[in-house]
């Protein structure tokens, strides 16, 4: 029992550090910032989605004054799909947000000590996962912007790079330790990507170069190739998302983001980065700072790498981390415009700060590393102590709210007045952002007709109409591949659907002869997105199995 308890012992006190600068979470309400209003109303209309049958939801029904928005299709959809299953048990939307908020803290904490503990040690898996966690940008996310999709994936980096370092430094690995393994690697890339698209490129592109320098100098070809297999295997675990989003953002004004050269005018300024300072403002004045105790344990670090002597591919992890470290501070200053100005697909990421994620991740590597040299218990306690006092001391005014919104759900279920992004999602036929709501969700715009509404989901709209001549209908939600408008059953060929009208931009209008008529308006998913679908299914139906099969194993081994 007693080394049961010295085993676990640092994964506890890390759980209970992290408890610490989540307080303002059980405070009722939702702390105030940037997003977290517009999060709740995406989480509510993918949560609609889900109850109205849709198992993986694109269409946003009640966004965007009502018109509806297809921002579901291009948004990070774990977080969403982690905070529905907290309401269907029964929670608020408010409070199920917030779990994730705090769960996804606590499981990054854990993840980044399991992973450091494995190349550096005890000492410093625990040292590496408090200063991940108390990483000034990570509060920014929390209680500043309220950025739900990069909070979530801090959670899943770390244990993709355990699973990858297990398989590449481990002596003997039997065959079920492979596959799990490569579980791992699949599982945990896949949520990545889930939790914020543009983050897992930059986690990724540091995941590739560390696997290398491990696959290097421990001679494991054969085993970086299979890392690599299992990072691809997590891109077709996550293909109901990341395909269709990539292949059909062409019907978006997603260039919106990169017009007039938007991203240079947030380059942070290099004095901010090593200058403590906080506030809540928007890009330009939030915090952008390392951390001074990040700051300082770094420079130990570099201290320990130079007068110590260490194992060479800890000195080489170190030294490629350190690059990655240097290369996330350039890429945030006004020095690297000609780089954002090479590259199209990079400025996409809107935010040259978003590197600070990058930052986050080496520096608590970079901060951990001289801990390597410490040996004694008693000597580890007192610089642990001493860390934890430094974080509270310098760190602890981040840890507050701005204040907390407090609405209850019937705010989120109803129609809501945004569309929750920047207008880049939504469809280029459509004007950016509409500005009222429509008196009715549908109409008639010439001829004679009356029109019962009979069912309205998010994905499914029935009328009756009876039309005492040729009129024309218009629907009042926005068109975008998927949509299909059936008269009698009969499909109305798309060269019938009207949607670029210059006096009902974006909308569907259609004509209906004189009569009677069942008419429905149903959303379904194109032909890339059911192959998108069917590959992510297959994918996971193969890993399933094969984590059962190494499950059955094991009992069968354990009876023998």
């Amino acid at each position: 029992m007693i080394k049961k308890l010295s085993k676990y012992t640092p994964l506890f006190v890390v759980v209970i550090l992290s408890i610490f600068p989540l307080f303002d979470l059980f405070h009722a309400g939702l702390p105030n910032t940037h997003d977290g209003q517009d999060h709740l109303a995406r989480i509510a209309n993918f949560y609609l989605a889900l109850s109205d049958g849709v198992l993986v939801p694109r269409w946003a029904g009640n966004l965007n004054w009502g018109f509806g928005h297809p921002i579901l299709m291009f948004l990070y959809p774990l977080p969403s799909y982690a905070a529905s299953i907290f309401h269907f048990i029964g929670l608020n939307y408010i409070d199920s947000l917030k779990i994730v908020f705090v769960l996804s803290f606590i499981f990054s904490g854990v993840g980044m000590y399991l992973w450091i503990r494995k190349i550096f040690g005890i000492y410093a898996g625990i040292t590496a996962a408090v200063l991940y966690m108390f990483a000034p940008y990570r509060f920014v996310n929390l209680y500043v912007r309220g950025a739900i999709g990069e909070h979530v994936s801090f959670a899943f980096i770390p244990f993709v790079l355990f699973f990858i370092t297990n398989l590449l430094t481990d002596k003997k690995i039997t065959k079920r330790k492979l596959v799990l393994n490569i579980l791992g690697i699949s599982f945990f890339t896949g949520a990545l990507i889930l939790s914020h698209n543009a983050l897992s490129i930059l986690f990724l592109l540091f995941t590739f170069f560390y696997a290398a320098i491990l696959a290097f100098y421990n001679k494991k070809v054969k085993q970086f190739i299979i890392v690599i297999f299992g990072i691809i295997y997590g891109f077709l675990l996550s293909a109901f998302f990341w395909l269709p989003a990539f292949m059909e953002g062409k019907y978006t004004l997603r260039d919106i983001v990169t017009g007039n050269s938007e991203y240079a005018l947030r380059f942070v300024d290099p004095f901010k980065i090593f200058i403590p300072s906080w506030s809540y403002g928007i890009t330009g004045q939030l915090s952008v700072q390392i951390g001074v105790v990040h700051i300082a344990l770094i420079l130990i670090s570099i201290f320990a790498l130079v007068k110590f002597k260490n194992n060479i591919i800890n000195k080489k992890i170190f030294i490629v981390t350190f690059i990655f470290f240097a290369f996330s501070l350039f890429m945030m200053v006004k020095e690297s415009n000609f780089i954002w100005a090479s590259f199209s697909t990079l400025q996409k990421f809107q935010f040259p700060w978003r590197f600070l994620s990058l930052t986050v991740l080496s520096s608590a590597l970079l901060g951990s590393y001289f801990l390597t040299f410490v040996k004694k218990r008693n000597h580890f306690v007192i610089i642990f102590i001493i860390l934890c006092t430094a974080i509270f001391f310098f760190y602890s005014t981040y840890w507050k709210a701005n204040g907390f919104l407090i609405k209850d759900d019937g705010f989120f279920n109803k129609v809501y007045y945004g569309t929750t992004d920047t207008g880049e999602s939504g469809p280029i036929w459509s004007i950016r952002f509409m500005e009222e709501e429509a008196l009715s969700p549908i109409e008639v715009i010439s001829g004679r007709a009356l029109i019962q509404e009979e069912f309205r989901s998010s994905v499914r709209h029935k009328y009756l109409v009876v039309a005492q001549e040729r009129s024309q209908i218009r629907e009042n939600t926005l068109y975008f591949p998927g949509w299909s408008v059936y008269v009698d059953g009969r499909k109305l060929d798309i060269s019938e659907i009207e949607f670029q009208d210059a006096k009902n931009r974006g909308v569907m209008t259609f004509f209906v002869d004189a009569g009677e008529h069942n008419m429905e308006l149903v959303f379904t998913d194109t032909k890339l997105r059911m192959m998108a679908n069917a590959i992510s299914l297959l994918s996971f139906i193969v890993l399933l199995t094969l984590a059962l099969i190494g499950f059955v194993k094991k009992n069968e081994k354990n009876n023998k």
